[in-house]
């Protein structure tokens, strides 16, 4: 969260929380990232949880952050493989290897020097 700030990019975001979570002995999903959020809940940018390869970052492209924006940084983090499989309602998602994981998300919004965190608890 720390590098949602104006002189940031994107990856920024997503490299940080890669990092963090690979150097730890876990891995993240690929399929669900976090988000922009306006006037609906889901919006762009998509914020990745990983740096995208070189031949997928026009899924997820790496825009400046800007000051004012909110976002979801949502990551899902796997104590095994980074595999996933979607449940036939669509909606539930757990692990192929069947190891647990955690899904967690804070909302956020970018300022010049330190971010806003609107969802922590005092």
């Amino acid at each position: 969260m720390e590098q949602a700030v104006t002189s940031n990019k994107l990856y920024d975001i997503s490299r940080a929380i890669q990092e963090f979570v690979e150097s730890n002995g876990f891995s993240v999903t690929r399929e669900l990232v976090g988000h922009g959020i306006g006037r609906h809940l889901h919006e762009e940018p998509s914020i990745p949880n990983f740096v995208p390869p070189l031949l997928h970052r026009n899924t997820f492209p790496n825009v400046k952050l800007l000051k004012g924006m909110a976002i979801a940084i949502e990551p899902m983090v796997h104590s095994g493989t980074k595999e996933v499989r979607t449940a036939a309602d669509g909606w539930t998602v757990s692990t192929k290897d069947g190891k647990p994981a955690a899904h967690f998300e804070h909302t956020v919004i970018v300022q010049d020097f330190e971010p806003v965190i609107l969802t922590l608890r005092s």
